[in-house]
Formats: structure tokens, sequence, C-alpha cells
């Protein structure tokens, strides 16, 4: 397996970008009041597991439907690119299904918050530019990102107030749309290059 410390940091900061763990502070403290506490260890180890079953088996559950990874991927370059905004923007695209705030802090926080569509979907752009082994280093390096901002969501949100969460959403939304317009124009030429 050959790392590459630019593909490590480029996946990383795409899944970090894409997680956006600091952003769904707010999210993770109305969690934390309706359901009582929140296991972080476990959260973080199920979202982790999740995600690298996807990056292994993904790529063959979307050809059970047919589909290419160079389609999959400028469809994810949409998803990444609507939740850019969403982020730079502050306006809601993705509704929040009440139900899963009720719900016991391990579904809705490994799932869909951690690994939701947006992580998954970018699990499978992200194997269409990059090494497998480069992005499972970069999931296994955002673990302890996760672990740590779910342990302290609280305190985070002191030392951060609200301006400073909101910032890191703006920054974090920036370098996502990027990522977005480099995974579309990258991927759709090989789309035009197969017919």
């Amino acid at each position: 397996m050959n790392l590459n410390f630019t593909e490590i940091l480029s996946a990383f900061l795409v899944l970090f970008a894409v997680i956006d763990i600091v952003g769904s502070v707010p999210v993770i403290l109305t969690i934390r009041r309706n359901s009582g506490q929140i296991q972080a260890g476990k959260a973080t180890l199920v979202s982790m597991i999740i995600m690298v079953i996807f990056l292994f088996l993904g790529e063959r559950i979307i050809h059970l439907f047919g589909i290419d990874v160079y389609s999959f991927a400028v469809a994810g370059s949409f998803v990444l690119f609507a939740i850019a905004l969403e982020m730079i923007l502050g306006v809601q695209i993705f509704k929040q299904d009440p139900r899963s705030l009720r719900s016991a802090s391990i579904v809705p926080i490994a799932f869909p918050i951690i690994a939701g569509a947006g992580t998954l979907t970018s699990l499978i752009a992200l194997r269409a530019e990059y090494q497998v082994g480069n992005i499972l280093v970069a999931i296994v390096l955002n673990a302890p990102l996760i672990y740590i901002v779910l342990r302290s969501s609280s305190k985070i949100e002191k030392i951060l107030g609200d301006g400073g969460i909101a910032v890191l959403q703006k920054v974090f939304g920036i370098i996502l749309l990027a990522i977005a317009v480099k995974l579309f124009s990258s991927n759709i030429q090989h789309l035009f290059n197969q017919n």
C-alpha cells in the first residue's frame, strides 16, 4: 500500500468538511437535551465502521443498480455542492427528520449525522480520485476529532460561540464547494469519453 501524504490530507479535509462535526454541535446539543446523553466512543466507532464498509463495498452496491463510479462521483459533486451552499449561505436545503431527534443518540449521530448521505457519497467520489489506502487513513484520522467534538460539544459551543461556529461552517463550506467543482470537472470528462 503506497501512502501519499497529499491524497491523505485532501481526503481528510473532504471528509472533515462533509462530516462537519463542529458545525453539527448545535444539533448534537439538541439530541443530548432530548435523549439525555451521547455515547461518544460508540457513536464514533459505529460511524467509522459504516464509512469503512461503504468505502470497500459502496462501489459494488452502486454497480448493482447499473451505475458506474464516474456517474456516482458527478452525482456526489451535486450533493457536496448543495451541502457547501448550506454551510456558506446559512440556508436549509436538507430537512432534518424531527423523529430522529427523539430516537437513541447513537442512531442519529453515527448515522446520518456523521456517516450520512454526504459522507457516503464523498467516499465513492474520493475512490474515483484517490487510492483506497489513503482514504482509509483519512477516515481513521477523522475518528479522534469526531470523538473529541462529541465528548466536549458543550465546551466547544462555549469557547467558539455562535459566531465562531458560523465562521468555521463558512470556511469549510468554501473548501467543500471547491472540492465539489473539482470532482465534477474531473469526472464529467470520463462520462463524455465513454460515449
